[in-house]
């Protein structure tokens, strides 16, 4: 697959994807993934309710759960439904999905992201794989510290619009509430829950779905992870010794088994002088990962460089 190639982010439009999330497309945008870069869903094997198991690629640890939501199979199946949701925007129109595309890691292939109004967003759309590993959310708000919070920004957001949810909070659940495929979904994911369907609710089962998105298994994982010699060429090889080279320089931000690091001034500066009391900066960025990366063009946080040879060149 290109990874520049255009994806559908039209409307989800009818009463399948209505019923079923969007997970059709799901799949089909998973078997579409190129083996070269893999993007494998953190599974859960069939336990209890109350039990989750991450299968997990080697090398990676076992992402921190918050204890206010822990991991549930029924809430992340819950929650790759919302993700899918139009019902979620302003306009019936968009869903997470329409700026987080399955097919382009969870990222989107546009400079910048545009709300359920059509207005711009200030950023490129990122990429969510392996979001769970994160321990701040969001390209310029280092204090958003779980994705429940951060999942409150698209869904809430007035200056821009995202999603275009506030003030229409209550009846959204109480649309879902009446719809007895997601009146049951939420039963079986909060069953301490007599009334179910809330926002808070809502946001911690698509956070939960977000932390099953690990991307994992690419040649350089099979080289390190489990000494396949012949997995990388020698160019790769190269370019290896390279990218961990003082000479360089480039793992001195994009670093760990998720090739990413903590935060960046947009004009090259870093270390905390660059921010604020209030711990951001107007110009601090985050240092994104690295994984899926020939699927996420464009690049930087204001989509500015169409190809990575347009990075490397800027750096």
């Amino acid at each position: 697959m290109d990874p520049g190639a255009s994806a559908d982010r039209g409307p989800d439009r009818g009463a399948d994807a209505r019923r079923h999330g969007g997970q059709l497309a799901l799949r089909r945008a998973r078997a579409s993934l190129p083996t070269t870069a893999l993007l494998l869903l953190a599974a859960a094997w069939p336990l209890a309710a109350e039990e989750y198991a991450w299968h997990l690629p080697r090398g990676f640890p076992t992402p921190a759960v918050p204890p206010d939501n822990p991991m549930s199979q029924a809430k992340a199946a819950l929650g790759e439904r919302l993700f899918f949701e139009p019902r979620l925007s302003l306009t019936g129109r968009y869903s997470c999905s329409s700026c987080h595309e399955p097919a382009h890691s969870f990222a989107q292939d546009r400079p910048v992201a545009i709300g359920a109004t059509g207005e711009a967003l200030p950023h490129n759309a990122m990429a969510l794989v392996n979001v769970a590993y994160n321990i701040s959310f969001g390209w310029s708000r280092p204090r958003v510290r779980s994705l429940e919070a951060q999942m409150l920004e698209p869904l809430l957001n007035a200056h821009p619009v995202e999603l275009g949810l506030k003030g229409r909070e209550a009846a959204v659940c109480a649309q879902l509430a009446a719809d007895r495929a997601y009146a049951g979904d939420f039963a079986a994911a909060f069953p301490a829950d007599p009334a179910p369907v809330t926002l808070e609710h809502l946001v911690e089962a698509i956070a939960s779905f977000e932390r099953t998105l690990i991307s994992g298994g690419s040649p350089f994982d099979r080289y390190v992870f489990n000494g396949e010699h012949e997995a990388l060429s020698g160019q790769a090889k190269r370019g290896m010794a390279l990218f961990f080279s003082k000479r360089a320089g480039c793992s001195g931000c994009h670093s760990g088994f998720n090739f990413s690091g903590n935060w960046r001034d947009a004009q090259g500066e870093t270390g905390p002088a660059g921010f604020a009391r209030n711990g951001t900066s107007a110009r601090a960025m985050r240092v994104p990962t690295l994984r899926n990366v020939a699927l996420t063009a464009p690049y930087m946080h204001d989509g500015r460089f169409a190809s990575l040879t347009a990075v490397l060149d800027h750096y």
